[in-house]
């Protein structure tokens, strides 16, 4: 005698269609040179924190183990494979931001509530002068955009939320965006129609100069940059290099440059003037010229 079936079903063995289809998604996203790492459906890692019984405790994954967020992303397929492993309940993935080869930048445009972040960019972008590029663009199931833009090596981007405007947030070192072919708790993300995946285009020098200001502390520089032209604007430039603090070295040479090429300075005089301030204050000089050099490319193909 067969027994009617119930509609209570047994657990679930194996893993998850779902899970297996965000770890696909991970692993092939991860061979197109993007750090992944497993999100769960509420768009937070979904491997559980090594240290979660140690609130205090501040590792990035220096201990050797899994459960690090963002820092478990990895372009390492078996790394991949173990991290999924560990995550069964993983609906999507994350792509770690700030990573070579890419050095990826996510401007997130939010969509809801009011917000048009699609219209605050463009927006700002004919306020600076400068040209939104067409790029890989994922689409958010609330109706947003992920626009992903290369950055300069050794440009570091700051993570944000609406600074730059209404409805527009910046993932950079140190955050993640949500990878398409993830599903959340309000849908599925995926490419945009009409983009192409596999352009992920550099960032507009116009949108680098906001992403990666100096520090506000030299107020009387910046004001003096902006107020001035010609070589008093350069040498208010020279400044803000050689008013740089520890670790904000770099990024102000690139700002710098990136404000003297728009402005139409002398190249030659502006290389010549930078590099100086740039190396006067302990930036090796290989590094400062590949610096002033991402920027000049920067300024001449997008604005």
């Amino acid at each position: 005698m067969t027994l009617p079936r119930t509609t209570a079903q047994p657990p679930h063995r194996g893993p998850a269609p779902t899970w297996r289809a965000a770890r696909a998604h991970a692993l092939a996203a991860a061979g197109r040179g993007l750090h992944t790492f497993p999100l769960s459906r509420i768009k937070l890692p979904a491997v559980p924190g090594a240290h979660r019984d140690q609130p205090d405790q501040r590792c990035t994954g220096d201990c050797g183990q899994i459960g690090h967020g963002v820092h478990d992303a990895t372009t390492n397929l078996d790394r991949i494979r173990a991290l999924f492993a560990a995550a069964p309940w993983a609906t999507g993935y994350g792509i770690a931001c700030g990573q070579t080869p890419h050095h990826l930048i996510g401007v997130d445009l939010d969509r809801k509530n009011g917000l048009d972040g699609v219209a605050a960019l463009q927006a700002l972008a004919e306020q600076h002068g400068f040209v939104v590029p067409d790029t890989a663009t994922v689409a958010t199931p609330s109706g947003g955009l992920h626009l992903w833009l290369t950055a300069p090596a050794g440009v570091r981007v700051a993570n944000s939320a609406s600074k730059l405007g209404p409805g527009i947030d910046v993932r950079g070192t140190g955050g993640y965006l949500v990878g398409p072919g993830s599903l959340g708790s309000a849908g599925r993300y995926t490419f945009a129609l009409g983009t192409d995946p596999a352009r992920i285009a550099p960032a507009p020098v116009g949108l680098l100069a906001l992403l990666a200001p100096p520090p506000a502390e030299p107020k009387r520089r910046v004001q003096a940059v902006r107020g001035s032209s010609g070589q008093g604007r350069l040498a208010a430039l020279e400044g803000v290099v050689l008013d740089a603090g520890e670790g904000e070295l770099n990024n102000r040479l690139f700002w710098a440059a990136c404000k003297a090429f728009a402005a139409g300075i002398d190249p030659c005089r502006v290389e010549q003037v930078l590099l100086d301030a740039a190396v006067a204050k302990g930036h090796p000089e290989r590094g400062a010229v590949a610096t002033i050099a991402s920027a000049r490319r920067n300024a001449g193909r997008t604005r």
